[in-house]
């Protein structure tokens, strides 16, 4: 039976790519957007032309119940979630003394609580099924921090958190957590970085170059199929993070 997959955030980059990757290996997807209706159809269009199906759910993945009705579908229609890739994010670019509880709140709750709630909705089957794996999409700055991004940053690094604490938890059950931490990505996220912001970035760089979502798409292809790793924060950054 085909395995199926739930992969939040999915209508623009890096998330797309990797609804692109898990469908092309022949995995159900679930491709989840919020706002971004437009963009999450042309992707099933395009897939489309391609023989692929996959579906498209909209749910604001930061609110339970709308996360929950996003597991729901899938369980309905295919009675069974094998893989979870939690991507859905934001960022706020700000000073940390001018945030305000709704910046804290708008950015914690889609970045973080967001992972905790889909996991916790999706596990009781897999637990079931005695299998499942669990791709949570976290960033450098989980791990260096960033000025200027700190909501950010802790939203990741707790991320990370979870990964390492639910993949002891988990492991018992043939259940696999892991998170994948990218540097520096051509997306809409990184829009606020000028020509010159990324070339001084690429000098940093032992690679010399920033990546872009399909590099992190082919991290979560491996990820899905590797049956021996978990509980790890694999850092895809072009060597500008070596821990």
């Amino acid at each position: 039976m085909d395995r199926v997959a739930i992969v939040t955030g999915a209508s623009r980059g890096i998330g797309r790519e990797i609804a692109k990757e898990l469908a092309y290996k022949g995995i159900k997807v679930i491709a989840n957007y919020n706002k971004s209706i437009e963009e999450a159809e042309k992707l099933k269009k395009e897939l489309m032309q391609e023989g692929i199906e996959i579906d498209i759910f909209m749910a604001d993945v930061s609110k339970r119940e709308e996360g929950k009705s996003l597991v729901e579908f899938a369980l309905k229609k295919y009675g069974k979630i094998d893989i979870l890739i939690n991507n859905a994010g934001i960022s706020e670019y700000k000073l940390f003394t001018d945030e305000t509880d709704e910046d804290w709140n708008r950015v914690i709750n889609t970045n973080l609580y967001s992972a905790f709630m889909m996991c916790q909705e999706v596990i009781p089957n897999m637990v079931r099924n005695q299998s499942g794996c669990i791709v949570n999409i976290s960033s450098i700055w989980g791990q260096v921090g960033s000025s200027l991004e700190v909501i950010y940053s802790v939203s990741k690094a707790g991320m990370d958190g979870l990964t390492k604490a639910l993949a002891k938890e988990l492991g018992p059950s043939n259940i696999r957590v892991n998170s994948i931490a990218p540097g520096i990505i051509n997306t809409d996220m990184n829009k606020n970085l000028s020509k010159t912001d990324i070339e001084r970035i690429e000098e940093d760089i032992p690679l010399g170059k920033i990546g872009l979502p399909k590099d992190i798409a082919k991290c979560v292809g491996w990820m899905v199929d590797e049956k021996y790793t978990t509980g790890q924060i694999i850092g895809i950054n072009g060597g500008w993070c070596i821990n």
